[in-house]
């Protein structure tokens, strides 16, 4: 697919080096793993539960945020700390964690990152203060960062190319697994016995999920050991950085991801609330629409393959837009289906986006994909804090407001990336002479 079907930027006059698990002699079967073949099942339910487990702790008292603003007196601009927070960790240690995988491995790191976000998880339950529960989750999201560019990383070097957005989607769609399954079984664990064993079933699930994990991950074969030297790690970044098409991605999942993060951090105030008035149960059984985004996610290679990168975001964000503005009404049919477009548009855009990424970058894919996570989840907090405080000051139209500005960002974004790849290809003929 050339740089203009794809909003690719094109750099002149460098070569891209291959680093030695991409390498492959013209005769030499490629070893890696593909649908149908030894190992690829195994993976792919292996990640789905990891993704499952990640999401399930990262958003596990999102749906709760009205009850715990009722137990401890406070807003629900304070209480999305307890999103935020966790958001926040895993957005400033991602980096590192991926670091630490290019050294020790990716399953290495996964798998230590599920054990500490699963033992934290049980003490969450028994948090005495506001304070102490933003303070456990800010932990677990640092524990948590060592998933995402990790199992994205190994996924770019352990599955053929062709299958690689596939594959993701199919992470991605643990992701959304994950938060629905979350959020539907705290809410109505909670309106029985309480937020506080709502999230400690959270927890439970997350452990069976992270053991299942660990023995199902076929070993890596593909896998070269980095450096950990700082000066290393920084010129890695420092490349990635002075990509523009990498640059655009990860503003595109931040900006996505913003949107996502602030509308499901209110809407739970928005249900309990008139004209609805829901009880909590059926407030979390709302987020049965994240299927939507398990199936989007899971169809986004198709995606790219008729539309192209740019036609897919572009979709994408119409998608969400559509969705944003239809939650206006206060009609509930309605408030249902804008979320199901909302969800739709956003995790087809993450799932396009963040396989870009991994295609793009051929050196340091753990430190290209932190930087992904890292820009996407500073969406997540951002989402969170500003849609609550939005909320606070104009009800849903606020929310939606800064929703709608994000989506905004994204097709001007897109669009600025497609003129600069026309601008490439006219040059190249030149260059060529």
């Amino acid at each position: 697919m050339s740089p203009a079907s794809t909003g690719a930027s094109t750099v002149v006059g460098a070569v891209p080096s291959v680093s030695a698990s991409d390498s492959r002699t013209a005769s030499a079967p490629d070893s890696r793993m593909a649908p149908g073949g030894p190992g690829y099942r195994r993976m792919s339910l292996a990640l789905f539960l990891a993704g499952v487990a990640t999401f399930a702790l990262l958003y596990s008292t999102q749906a709760l945020l009205p009850l715990i603003s009722g137990e401890f007196g406070v807003a629900a601009g304070e209480a999305s700390w307890t999103v935020a927070a966790a958001t926040g960790g895993l957005a400033l240690f991602v980096l590192p964690m991926s670091a630490l995988s290019e050294r020790f491995g990716r399953r290495t790191v996964m798998t230590a990152s599920l054990a500490v976000a699963v033992s934290v998880g049980m003490l969450v339950p028994f948090a005495p203060s506001i304070g102490a529960l933003v303070m456990l989750r800010a932990v677990q999201g640092a524990a948590l960062a060592g998933l995402p560019a990790s199992a994205t990383a190994y996924l770019a070097e352990e599955v053929r190319p062709r299958a690689l957005v596939t594959a993701i989607g199919l992470f991605v769609a643990g992701n959304s697994i994950g938060g629905m399954s979350g959020r539907v079984i705290t809410g109505w664990v909670a309106q029985e016995w309480g937020w506080r064993v709502a999230v400690g079933v959270i927890g439970a699930i997350a452990v069976g999920c992270a053991v299942a994990f660990r023995l199902l991950l076929p070993a890596p074969r593909h896998f070269t050991a980095g450096s950990l030297r700082p000066r290393v790690l920084a010129g890695t970044v420092r490349d990635h950085l002075s990509d523009p098409l990498l640059r655009r991605l990860y503003a595109i999942g931040a900006l996505f991801m913003t949107v996502f993060g602030g509308v499901y951090t209110v809407i739970g105030y928005r249900l309990t609330q008139e004209p609805f008035g829901l009880p909590q149960g059926v407030v979390g059984s709302i987020f049965l629409v994240y299927l939507v985004g398990t199936v989007s996610a899971s169809t986004a290679g198709r995606l790219v393959g008729r539309l192209g990168r740019r036609g897919a975001l572009y979709l994408a964000a119409g998608t969400t837009a559509t969705g944003l503005l239809l939650s206006l009404a206060d009609s509930l049919p309605l408030v249902l289906l804008g979320l199901v477009l909302i969800t739709a548009g956003f995790f087809a855009g993450h799932a396009v986006a963040s396989s870009a990424v991994s295609k793009t970058a051929t050196e340091g894919r753990a430190q290209a994909a932190a930087l992904y996570q890292s820009a996407y989840y500073v969406g997540s907090s951002t989402g969170s804090t500003v849609g609550a405080m939005a909320f606070h000051a104009g009800g849903w139209a606020g929310a939606v407001g800064v929703g709608v500005l994000a989506v905004l960002g994204v097709v001007t974004i897109t669009v600025l990336g497609s003129r600069a790849a026309r601008v490439a290809v006219r040059r190249e003929p030149a260059v060529a002479h």
